[in-house]
């Protein structure tokens, strides 16, 4: 038991070396009493620490994100956990990180965190307390206790930084038995919840609603979107700036000088990065990074910034290692970047999703079979057949936004559907050609290029977020001799 009011005659074995009285206290599994005493000297003469951070500036938004979840469930109770630590090995978690909709609905960072949305209009945020100086927890406990992990935030604390009325965790349960008619609860955060609680339909449908909802960024998103691709440019110029280094060390230089920044400037990258060089480039989640960096070859560099709230960027830029691009590299380039300025073209309001992806494929399969690389068919053309997958395996576009592949439970008519204003998604054509792969002209086999930029949908067409990257290969190659050109290490930090 972890309550130290109780006898510790009440706890289970312990060793003789700690006899059983009302002097000693029970802390948990495969933990040995300890004296009482130790536990009063332990939880007292604390000076008591104020903090007061202020209004969240996400606090509006989140209150009209939570209305219009409600409107439009109406006559339903709502359930949306955080989540808790998970595992990484044994008795070590990963860092935290909260459920996307939690998050976008309170903006609050701890775990464990339950927001209860109510019929009625009435939303409260339960949320864990405990393991400040009031127990032995304070010291005893390695996940919640303050002298272990840190000074947690208190209710009142809570509820004037969220703007949302805030509670124990521990009252919980009698809140969601005293709730009347209708509950959905959003599933797969809280091993608890969902055994108290049958799956039903309108589980899903709070998952689906949440997600479309999401789809459409507020300028408060916006904003943090902004941040994050702003943190990820510097992360492509320390990239560049140790690329020299990076040869003859290999591609986890890459990667961890852009996760410096991350952590830098940011909460965390928002995806494992990828840090491809040569051949590695034409495998689409490559994510090993333990491979050599040379000067001839190309690297994939896709990597994203998660800024302190959590939205994160999405960008890939193929780079020559050397500097500049060979003739053979120049070509593919140039087709990639071609069928990439035809998709951020298609991204308008009004347009489908897939306009970007249809009009990025025309150039590439044109361009396939210009190269001869394609042949031309007797009945139906390259495109209709999908040849060019061979070389092009994924889509041009998803969703951004908290998640990377932000919204994927919306239905395919909303995601898939006619672009809207405050829709952010990603363009990124690629070309890969694998160094065994006999229908490609040796030449380019081995190349892998990935051009990928963020692109905000506005009332009259579209803003490139992520512009501040050159794509055009002369000024790639301008960008890089001016980096290298400063002569100096420093990450400019």
């Amino acid at each position: 038991m972890n309550d130290d009011t109780q006898p510790a005659t009440d706890t289970p074995d312990v060793s003789a070396e700690h006899p059983v009285s009302e002097n000693w206290v029970w802390v948990g599994k495969h933990r040995p009493p300890i004296p009482r005493a130790l536990v009063e000297f332990m939880t007292s003469q604390w000076e008591e620490i104020v903090v007061d951070e202020g209004v969240h500036p996400a606090a509006f938004f989140c209150a009209h994100r939570r209305s219009l979840l409600l409107e439009t469930l109406p006559a339903t109770n709502l359930i949306i956990p955080t989540g808790s630590f998970k595992v990484r090995s044994n008795d070590t978690d990963f860092r935290f990180r909260p459920g996307t909709d939690f998050f976008w609905l309170t903006a609050s960072h701890e775990p464990d965190g339950v927001l209860l949305l109510e019929a009625s209009g009435e939303a409260t945020l339960f949320v864990e307390v405990g393991g400040d100086n009031s127990s032995h927890r304070f010291f005893t406990d390695a996940q919640y206790g303050e002298l272990w992990t840190g000074r947690r935030p208190t209710l009142a604390e809570t509820e004037g930084h969220l703007g949302i009325a805030t509670r124990p965790k521990d009252e919980l349960t009698k809140a969601l038995a005293a709730l009347q008619g209708t509950t959905a609860l959003l599933r797969g955060f809280d091993a608890t919840l969902d055994a108290s609680y049958e799956a039903q339909e309108v589980d899903t449908e709070l998952e689906r609603v949440l997600n479309e909802l999401r789809l459409v960024k507020d300028a408060y998103e916006v904003e943090r979107l902004e941040e994050a691709v702003a943190a990820t440019v510097l992360g492509f110029e320390d990239v560049v700036r140790a690329l020299p280094a990076a040869e003859g060390r290999g591609e986890r230089v890459i990667e961890g000088i852009f996760n410096l920044r991350a952590r830098v400037d940011g909460n965390d990258v928002g995806y494992s990065t990828i840090a491809a060089s040569g051949s590695h480039a034409t495998v689409l989640h490559w994510t090993r990074n333990d491979g050599a960096v040379r000067r001839g070859e190309l690297l994939l560099l896709d990597a994203g910034v998660e800024c302190h709230d959590l939205y994160t960027a999405d960008v890939t830029r193929t780079l020559p290692i050397s500097g500049t691009f060979t003739p053979a590299q120049l070509t593919l380039y140039n087709l990639v970047l071609a069928a990439q300025e035809a998709g951020i073209a298609a991204v308008k309001p009004g347009a489908k999703f897939m306009a970007a992806h249809e009009a990025a494929m025309a150039v590439l399969t044109a361009g396939l079979l210009e190269l001869g690389i394609l042949e031309p068919q007797d009945e139906e053309t390259p495109l209709s057949k999908q040849l060019h997958r061979r070389y092009t395996l994924h889509g041009t576009s998803h969703m951004l936004g908290i998640d990377v592949h932000d919204c994927s439970h919306a239905r395919n008519e909303e995601y898939l559907g006619e672009l809207r204003p405050g829709y952010v998604l990603t363009v990124e054509p690629g070309l890969y050609f694998q160094p065994n792969d006999l229908t490609v002209p040796a030449e380019y086999r081995g190349i892998g290029i990935r051009i990928e930029d963020d692109v905000l949908v506005t009332s009259d067409g579209n803003r490139v977020l992520s512009n501040a990257l050159p794509r055009d290969p002369a000024a790639i190659e301008a960008w890089m001799a001016s980096i290298w050109r400063e002569g100096t290490p420093d990450l400019h930090l």
